[in-house]
């Protein structure tokens, strides 16, 4: 994949997920719609971040000049991650799905542990069982926040920047055993960073306007609560929260959700290979 490629992917990939989200949307969701452009330019900037990262990792598939499948993936330290990945409607089937994700593992040659994030797609999650995943359900958290109930702010959650990029670091390898590096100033730059740093506990959250935690670690599940919290006591009284890739190993989260009164829902799977299911976590969707 080159960065000319980046603007046809996305549209594959609008596509192939929207078809996805129509098929499994539960009826208490908001209908389905296109990505929209603000999403849309999020999508190019990570997937142009994964060019320069990981050029190695990132593969189009071309039918006569048009991009009709993609895949990209990225490797941090010693974990191979599969940031994302679709075939256009009328090539599944014919075989282009498993020789993009064989290139796009290929990257990962010597890696010791792998994830990703499976949509409820039937094919794609047979696809990665059937490469060895371990596939962990997830769920979704989604509604409006229920603001009488909000704790009190900690006073120990304070907004971060790059100069805790180390911290964010040391977390990531401790809670999912690989750094994510150069991944961090990219999200920095595009969401709201929290972080709390104490001698008992430390962790990050980045979250989006909304005010949903994108991504989340902490050393321990106390500071997990407090950083999960302090995202949704700034989120918008108007806009419903949506916070996915919640694992069952991240009951805490389940717990915030009732006390905010949020609804749960089924989402997709986490697929781990040769590794645990990081916790306490909620993964990025992109970088994980």
């Amino acid at each position: 994949m080159t960065a000319d490629d980046v603007g046809a992917a996305e549209r594959l990939s609008s596509l192939a997920y929207l078809e996805v989200d129509r098929r499994s949307a539960q009826r208490a969701w908001p209908e389905p719609g296109p990505r929209s452009p603000d999403r849309a330019a999020d999508w190019h900037a990570r997937t142009k971040h994964l060019i320069v990262t990981d050029p190695g990792g990132c593969w189009v598939a071309d039918r006569d000049g048009t991009v009709v499948g993609f895949a990209t993936s990225l490797v941090r330290e010693l974990m191979w991650i599969l940031a994302s990945y679709a075939v256009a409607p009328s090539e599944q089937g014919t075989g282009i799905g498993r020789a993009l994700l064989a290139a796009s593992r290929g990257h990962g040659r010597g890696c010791l542990r792998a994830m990703l994030n499976a949509s409820p797609d039937p094919r794609a999650v047979r696809l990665y069982r059937s490469i060895g995943f371990d596939l962990h359900p997830q769920m979704l958290l989604w509604g409006e926040v229920a603001r009488a109930d909000l704790p009190v702010s900690d006073r120990h959650v304070r907004d971060g920047g790059p100069a805790d990029f180390d911290l964010l670091d040391s977390i990531d390898r401790r809670v999912r055993g690989a750094a994510h590096g150069p991944d961090h100033a990219l999200m920095a730059s595009r969401l709201r960073l929290l972080v709390t740093d104490r001698a008992a506990a430390s962790g990050y959250a980045y979250v989006d306007e909304a005010g949903g935690a994108v991504a989340l670690a902490a050393t321990q599940r106390k500071a997990a609560r407090a950083l999960l919290w302090e995202g949704l006591a700034g989120s918008d009284p108007d806009v419903p929260v949506r916070i996915g890739h919640v694992t069952a190993a991240n009951q805490w989260a389940l717990d915030v959700a009732v006390e905010a009164r949020l609804s749960i829902f089924t989402s997709g799977f986490l697929a781990v290979h040769h590794t645990r299911v990081p916790a306490p976590y909620l993964p990025h969707p992109t970088f994980l």
